[in-house]
């Protein structure tokens, strides 16, 4: 089992190692990785993220296969079936750090912002659900009167619900929340920006 701390290290170390390749700051040697197929999985890090095309935790995080257990889905919300993929990977696995990635300009909360607006506006039952969940997150920010810069609106409203995402994920469970108190499980937020690669880890503290 690796320590929340050391795997959020890694994580990071990947990151970074994705962001200079992108770049063209890494020889094609120091590209390459060992892409061996593992026989058994053995993920040092769970990963809520986004659906969006344009995040791929592997790639983003410069791993391989079987390093990370990754649950996608859009607008990175906690449903029950999100909660519990958490708690096998981490019963399972003994894989004790969570990040909950969003990203910027995320499809899942501006169109929550525009249900909110358009209250009238048709949708599907099913994509009502997803903006349901990511609604408690945001709807302070959209009543806001001082809030009247639409970039920064939708900026904060990203990082809220990724925020609320974690707080859902330490609480929502009982398993989760035992892990944290007694075993070392780690909850982060963190954001991947689409314009550089870079991913921001809001807290890097977060325990029960």
């Amino acid at each position: 089992m690796i320590p929340a701390n050391e795997a959020l290290e890694r994580l990071k170390k990947g990151n970074k190692h994705f962001v200079a390749r992108a770049q063209g700051n890494v020889l094609e040697a120091e590209a390459a990785r060992d892409l061996a197929l593992p026989q058994q999985q053995e993920p040092f890090a769970i990963i809520l993220g986004c659906s969006d095309a344009r995040v791929p935790a592997e790639i983003v995080f410069d791993q391989g296969p079987g390093d990370l257990f990754v649950i996608r889905v859009a607008g990175n919300i906690v449903a029950p079936s999100q909660l519990g993929s958490i708690e096998f990977a981490a019963s399972r696995f003994g894989t004790r750090l969570v990040i909950v990635l969003g990203h910027t300009l995320c499809g899942a909360v501006d169109a929550a912002l525009s249900a909110m607006r358009n209250p009238q506006e048709e949708s599907s039952r099913s994509l009502r659900t997803i903006v349901g969940f990511i609604r408690p997150a945001i709807e302070n920010l959209l009543n806001d009167p001082a809030q009247t810069d639409e970039d920064e609106l939708y900026r904060q409203a990203v990082r809220a619900n990724v925020a609320a995402s974690v707080k859902h994920v330490m609480r929502d469970s009982e398993i989760l929340t035992r892990l944290i108190t007694e075993d070392g499980l780690k909850v982060v937020g963190a954001e991947y920006n689409l314009a550089t690669g870079e991913v921001h880890f809001f807290d890097e503290h977060v325990e029960g």
